[in-house]
């Protein structure tokens, strides 16, 4: 497993899956389906593992961040990077962090807190628990008048993030004045399109942005690691072309939940048993959703199957 700092090249070498976390019937973290999945991801090219919004770490207790951290180091392979998220509360981000500083987790992303939160006020804690952890965030960015461009460049020049997942979703990406300004403050290559493989190509080309966050990668990781290293290598028509194959469950995602669509995806494809939902959140069980999710998620892992393995 990575324990070593965050350097750019970390950030292109992988789609940034966000995977779900399996549970059993009980809401206990399932291992056994947990490993199903990350070598579900492994065997499609996908090295770099982001537990977030997907897995539900909004709802987890701080008891339980415990044994989940210590989980996911013990089914890590030694190619595997691990970055677990905390908050979204800066009380819970606190405790979270002052644990993680003792374990050898490189970073952790700071989920984002709609409310209550002032953009000063954000900016202020990101570098306060930065300073607990005694190591550079991931800073997440999910809305507008969130936290400042201004602030987020400050914050990185003076090493209190490493990286941003930017995931402010736009009519049309290409029109974007707040990931300009953003831009104008960080390095482009720190900045990582947080919304999966809808916006990933005007991203990556129109704005620079070095790497790309997926959750459908879960169902499908040939394709989206086929997508990424298109992007790579300038080839556009190919990337267009894989990335229309994920429309269909990205457009469902979008309809009724990215966190709970894709929850039901991962099982309807057979990759894994995802369990139950932690309250606040409820799955998709039954009626047309559910029907929908099940038919598009195994025709897209059907088009995984028949896609090589992309080469390094």
């Amino acid at each position: 497993m990575k324990t070593s700092a965050v350097e750019m090249s970390d950030l292109t070498r992988s789609v940034l899956s966000v995977p779900p976390l399996c549970r059993r019937g009980d809401f206990a973290i399932d291992r056994d389906q947990n490993i199903r999945l990350l070598a579900h991801l492994r065997a499609g090219g996908v090295s770099t593992f982001m537990y977030g919004g997907n897995a539900n770490l909004y709802n987890m207790a701080p008891s339980e961040f415990v044994r989940f951290c210590e989980l996911v180091q013990e089914i890590a392979q030694s190619g595997d990077w691990i970055i677990p998220s905390v908050g979204s509360d800066y009380g819970k981000s606190a405790d979270q962090l002052a644990f993680l500083r003792g374990q050898p987790f490189p970073t952790a992303m700071l989920l984002p807190n709609r409310f209550p939160a002032t953009p000063s006020g954000v900016a202020t804690g990101i570098r306060k628990l930065a300073d607990i952890y005694g190591k550079p965030l991931i800073a997440y960015v999910k809305d507008d008048g969130y936290v400042e461009a201004a602030d987020l460049g400050r914050l990185m020049a003076d090493g209190a993030i490493c990286a941003i997942k930017y995931a402010i979703v736009r009519k049309d990406p290409a029109e974007d004045p707040f990931l300009d300004a953003l831009l104008s403050q960080v390095q482009r290559e720190r900045v990582i399109s947080g919304i999966g493989e809808r916006p990933a190509i005007t991203h990556l080309r129109r704005f620079g942005l070095a790497a790309f966050t997926s959750g459908s990668v879960c169902v499908a990781p040939r394709l989206s690691t086929a997508l990424l290293k298109a992007l790579q290598r300038g080839d556009d028509r190919e990337a267009e072309r894989i990335r229309a194959l994920f429309l269909p469950l990205e457009d469902l995602r979008d309809k009724h939940s990215p966190l709970r669509v894709l929850h039901a995806a991962v099982a309807a494809a057979g990759i894994a048993e995802t369990g139950p939902l932690l309250p606040f959140l409820s799955n998709i069980e039954a009626g047309p959703a559910l029907s929908a999710i099940e038919t598009e998620a195994r025709r897209l892992r059907e088009q995984d199957k028949a896609m090589p393995l992309a080469a390094e």
